[in-house]
């Protein structure tokens, strides 16, 4: 019998009680990992509510059930020690981390005119801070075996961004502006560890969670017996795929995946270029040279790249 993929390797799969942290802490495990299933357990998902160490070891238990290793961290990843407690507990049990995927978030929704500084702080805090804190203890992880092993080692990271930083999203400044950070801290871990034979990647999923119920409200769902195309396990496969040794080539990436669909985003490219006929420019030089580019554009142009995407309704 052929080995499977991540069989020998670990990992730990961060917001893995629920939605597509579930699903792809099961796939993960599917495909022969040993995972360490973090949540923090909340049950509201703008982080209120008295945290439960149920939706982690649930998933952890479903895990074992089905002849897969898994073990429960129950700890808050955007606590800085609290996430070197989960590193270390992934590489005491296991013996060493390999895969890393962070996914913990929430939501606190409010257009940028009504947001207060606690509903900004606070989701910047678990998106970005969460994906720093347990991405330093990793790295530092890997950088030691290399140094040790005189070479490459293993380690994969998977990062969450979002739609909402690729299209915009008008009542989540702070969500985009956290998953716009994701990509740039993908991007620079990604150039920072390749030399230690670790990748960093990055996500934009679409899928019916808790985190989108409102999002999708008005999607429908689908029949009995058919698949939901916004199930997480549209996402999952992607993240297994990018976790394992057929990946290696694939740093700092960013990837939008959904519904049997996945895009590879390609990085900014200059649309247009000036040049001033002086020394340097004037007020009046700009205005005549930029002003008519934009003249017969869309207004947005980021919702016009969405649009080709395929990333908006309607």
């Amino acid at each position: 019998m052929a080995a499977l993929p991540l069989e020998g390797l670990s990992a730990i799969v961060t917001g893995a009680g629920r939605g597509l942290g579930r699903a792809e802490a099961l796939e993960l495990a599917r495909l022969g990992a040993a995972v360490v299933v973090n949540d923090f357990g909340q049950p509201g998902r703008d982080g209120s509510g008295q945290a439960s160490k149920g939706p982690a070891e649930e998933v952890a238990a479903e895990i074992r059930a089905a002849g897969g290793q898994a073990i429960a961290h129950t700890g808050d990843v955007a606590d800085h020690q609290q996430a070197r407690e989960l590193v270390q507990l992934a590489i005491d049990t296991y013996g060493k981390l390999d895969i890393l995927v962070n996914n913990a978030g929430i939501l606190r929704d409010r257009m940028i005119f009504s947001m207060s500084e606690a509903e900004w702080d606070s989701v910047i805090h678990v998106h970005l801070k969460g994906h720093f804190n347990t991405t330093h203890f990793a790295a530092a992880h890997w950088r030691e075996r290399s140094k040790a092993a005189g070479g490459p080692v293993y380690g994969r990271i998977v990062n969450t961004s979002s739609e909402a930083f690729l299209a915009g999203s008008a009542g989540q400044p702070n969500y985009a502006a956290a998953k716009g950070g994701i990509v740039g801290l993908t991007t620079s871990t990604a150039l920072a560890l390749g030399k230690y034979g670790v990748t960093a990647n990055a996500i934009c999923p679409r899928a019916r969670t808790r985190m989108t119920e409102d999002v999708f409200a008005g999607f429908q769902e689908p029949g009995e017996g058919q698949l939901d195309p916004l199930a997480p396990e549209h996402v999952s496969p992607l993240v297994g795929y990018l976790a394992s040794p057929a990946a290696a080539k694939v740093n700092g990436q960013l990837l939008v995946v959904h519904g049997g669909m996945v895009a590879i985003v390609e990085r900014p490219r200059v649309a247009a270029k000036f040049d001033t006929a002086k020394e340097a420019f004037s007020y009046e030089e700009l205005d005549e040279l930029i002003s008519p580019y934009y003249e017969d554009r869309p207004p947005n142009e980021t919702f016009a790249a969405a649009e080709v995407l395929g990333l908006k309704r309607g």
